[in-house]
């Protein structure tokens, strides 16, 4: 709370080459309890008043080397001393030389002879208003650093409840939470290399996690048949993209959204023969295609039941020459060209995140 009396000491800067006007000023605002320091030229008065930033400064238009007017101007365009009230104080009374200051940025014009009650006011009421302007800043700043708090507990408490969701579709399936975080890291730092925009990055590594949970229902008998699909069982399975749609449409967050979009297409590849509904190029979203080479890339280095892992180089070489089932029109060429151009990252992520 503000109350009506400026708390002391301000301090206020008095701008004259005169010392017995210096003299005077600090005696009448000294008398108010303010603590004055002064200066005898203008640049002596921007040295001062970037050094010791004071809370109100007094200047006289006429003095040595820079004027005024020019003072007052190069104060107001300086970060530091932009914000600070001055009052311009001289014998100059015309009306061109009251405009000139004002135009300059005075936030007050007293001519002299000064009257010892009006300068006492005018110095109050204006670092009355100093006070509020400080306080508004300080709120405004303590505020954006308690919503940025906020926002990164919503954000972590969000995380938490994707890995929890995530984790229940792990239960019936072959992959592990380790999958899950390799993957999120994988399109965080594919994302960023492709110069996506940090809002897009931070989606990315909260959506891609959910990108097959539509497999929680998927029946047990064939989602962990140890060996090769019925073609009636193959059709059963590919339903998992479009079930984990539709668990993740009903959000409004942008991760709920996206995660929806890389759920639904993250198996649809670039060349049209994907599925579920055989998009191809831009038709796919960007994040799909992006999740798709990290899912890829993923699934080569791990061990299945019905398959050994291959280590990094062989899994490059998959993705990048094919091997009959991988092919490299499967990718967006830009999207490949990224990941070919950063594998050595993917592989630090997955000795980092190895299975257990």
């Amino acid at each position: 709370m503000i109350s009506d009396s400026p708390p002391s000491p301000f301090v206020i800067l008095i701008v004259d080459d005169e010392a017995t006007a210096v003299h005077l000023f600090e005696a009448i605002l000294g008398s108010d309890g303010y603590k004055t320091i002064s200066a005898r030229s203008g640049r002596e008065a921007l040295e001062s008043a970037i050094a010791k930033l004071p809370d109100l400064i007094l200047v006289d238009l006429m003095m040595p080397d820079i004027d005024g007017i020019e003072t007052l101007s190069r104060l107001k365009a300086h970060p530091c001393t932009a914000a600070i009230p001055v009052i311009v104080v001289t014998a100059m009374d015309d009306r061109q030389s009251k405009l000139r200051a004002l135009e300059a940025g005075a936030a007050e014009f007293l001519s002299k002879p000064v009257d010892v009650a009006e300068v006492t006011v005018r110095a109050r009421n204006l670092l009355r208003l100093k006070a509020h302007s400080d306080f508004l800043e300080t709120y405004n700043d303590t505020l954006a650093i308690q919503v940025g708090e906020r926002t990164a507990q919503l954000e972590e408490a969000y995380r938490e409840m994707v890995f929890t969701l995530v984790r229940a579709a792990e239960y019936k399936d072959e992959e592990t939470g380790h999958h899950v975080r390799r993957i999120s890291n994988y399109c965080h730092f594919l994302a960023t290399e492709m110069g996506m925009s940090p809002d897009f990055i931070n989606a990315i590594y909260l959506a891609s996690p959910m990108h097959d949970v539509g497999k929680i229902g998927i029946p047990d008998n064939i989602l962990l048949k140890p060996g090769e699909l019925s073609n009636k069982e193959w059709q059963v399975m590919k339903t998992h993209c479009a079930m984990g749609a539709k668990i993740l449409a009903s959000g409004s967050s942008p991760y709920a959204m996206m995660g929806s979009d890389i759920a639904l297409n993250h198996h649809e590849l670039w060349d049209g023969s994907g599925y579920p509904n055989g998009r191809k190029g831009e038709e796919i979203p960007l994040s799909a295609r992006i999740m798709q080479i990290c899912d890829v890339y993923d699934a080569l280095r791990s061990k299945r039941p019905y398959k050994e892992p291959l280590d990094h180089i062989r899994a490059v070489q998959v993705i990048s020459q094919g091997d009959g089932r991988t092919k490299p029109s499967h990718f967006d060429p830009a999207v490949l060209a990224c990941f070919l151009a950063q594998a050595d990252r993917f592989a630090a992520v997955y000795d980092q995140l190895a299975d257990p």
